[in-house]
């Protein structure tokens, strides 16, 4: 897979996931290219450089900066679990997510408020790929995704294990007057479907943003962020 952008590349190298080789722009004469190189030099990673406009070629607007990487490890539901913290665990699900700048996105801003991990299913939702990648700064290199089967079997699971799980969707509570603390785990629906019917009768609750202006409706992206900080603000991080 290839990653393109300065803060891509920079956190991939400073992440766990394998960097096979990085391509810099031989145009590209400053302090940031030499923070690449140093770090290429100590963890013995092959460094090329090479014409713009052939890079170019390689990935849009990725700004003199190139890395091949390995393709993305997933994770697995129960190692989102084992990454519970005093507070609890604190999940996100996404139903049908497609686009991919929508979901880059979201992992973004799940990784700093510090959520536990993304869960998504392995139909109707965007895979981890490179404009997913770039779109996360790399912050994808720092969360836990998990590809599932079903999400509506992974709810009952969570379900199980003591884990309260809501869904974000029009006509609910209110965010603000609803407890986000402890085991919780946040469904997020799909750009034009929202949330599905079965996943959202098997929720615990339905939770919902106030709206005041003409239009109704968030980004889904934009919408995880308020949720996510209201429920890191309850909790006290």
């Amino acid at each position: 897979m290839i990653i393109s952008g300065k803060n891509s590349v920079f956190e991939a190298l400073n992440s766990s996931i394998t960097v096979n080789r990085v391509v810099i722009a031989s145009s590209i004469h400053d302090d940031f290219s030499k923070k690449i190189v140093d770090l290429c030099k100590q963890k013995h990673i092959r460094l090329d450089f090479d014409d713009k406009f052939h890079m170019d070629k390689l990935a849009d607007h990725n700004q003199g900066y190139v890395a091949y990487v390995t393709e993305f490890e997933y994770s697995t539901v129960k190692d989102i679990l084992s990454s519970k913290k005093e507070s609890g665990n604190f999940i996100v699900i996404l139903d049908g997510v497609e686009d991919p700048h929508n979901f880059g996105s979201i992992i973004r801003v799940c990784e700093c408020v510090g959520v536990d991990g993304i869960i998504i299913e392995q139909r109707r939702s965007c895979p981890v790929n490179e404009t997913v990648y770039k779109t996360s700064c790399g912050a994808v290199s720092f969360m836990k995704i998990a590809k599932v089967t079903n999400i509506n079997d992974e709810i009952r699971k969570l379900k199980e294990q003591n884990v309260w799980v809501y869904c974000a969707e029009a006509g609910g509570k209110d965010i603000f007057s609803t407890s986000l603390t402890g085991n919780i785990a946040l469904v997020m629906g799909s750009e034009g479907e929202g949330v599905g019917k079965l996943t959202k009768k098997l929720c615990d609750g339905i939770i919902s943003l106030p709206m005041f202006g003409k239009i109704n409706s968030l980004n889904v992206s934009t919408a995880t962020c308020a949720i996510v900080y209201e429920a890191l603000r309850q909790r006290g991080k």
